[in-house]
């Protein structure tokens, strides 16, 4: 399950000891990958904020993550409606990136829309050229596939360590590691 060929709905798993706290212990999906840039969304970093404390005429509870340290002044969202909301990207199989915000937020509001299909982003993960191939070279992620039913069903605090189980082997082994293992 763990390539290092990052396409369109990878994911990249951060390494335990990372070091960067914008990205400790977590999970991102690539939505678009090139050799000049790639972007994706942090799935595992849920603000206390919600979608209706951000925008005014939307009246639903849905949490916002934090999608990554760029342009934190940006929304962003995944989905695997695209029945309902048109120009939606197709990341991979079942999920979604982007597509008719004005669709997005009616169906929000109607609760035809609801957390089990899709996710918001405030900010984003980017790399410029040549960059995120700097960093898999050292060895700050791992690399991995998922499905849209695994992203949609896992609850963010679980994600990091879900998707290494999931993995399995040596990295079944990781997910047991300590955040801080001088605290062991």
């Amino acid at each position: 399950m763990n390539t290092q060929t990052i396409t369109k709905g990878s994911l990249l798993i951060a390494e335990p000891y990372l070091g960067d706290p914008n990205f400790e212990r977590s999970v991102v999906l690539i939505c678009e990958h090139s050799p000049e840039s790639s972007f994706g969304l942090v799935l595992n970093q849920i603000t206390n904020l919600t979608l209706s404390d951000v925008l005014e005429d939307v009246y639903a509870e849905l949490p916002l993550h934090v999608g990554g340290p760029v342009q934190q002044n940006t929304l962003h969202y995944v989905h695997r409606r695209p029945d309902l909301i048109d120009n939606s990207i197709r990341v991979q199989d079942g999920l979604y990136w982007s597509g008719d915000f004005e669709q997005v937020k009616q169906a929000v509001n109607l609760g035809t829309l609801t957390e089990s299909d899709i996710r918001f982003f405030v900010g984003y993960s980017g790399w410029s050229g040549g960059q995120l191939d700097g960093e898999l070279s050292e060895k700050a992620w791992f690399v991995a596939q998922t499905d849209a039913d695994f992203l949609f069903d896992t609850p963010a605090d679980q994600f990091w360590r879900g998707i290494l189980k999931r993995m399995g082997g040596e990295y079944k082994a990781i997910s047991n590691y300590p955040v801080d293992p001088r605290l062991n």
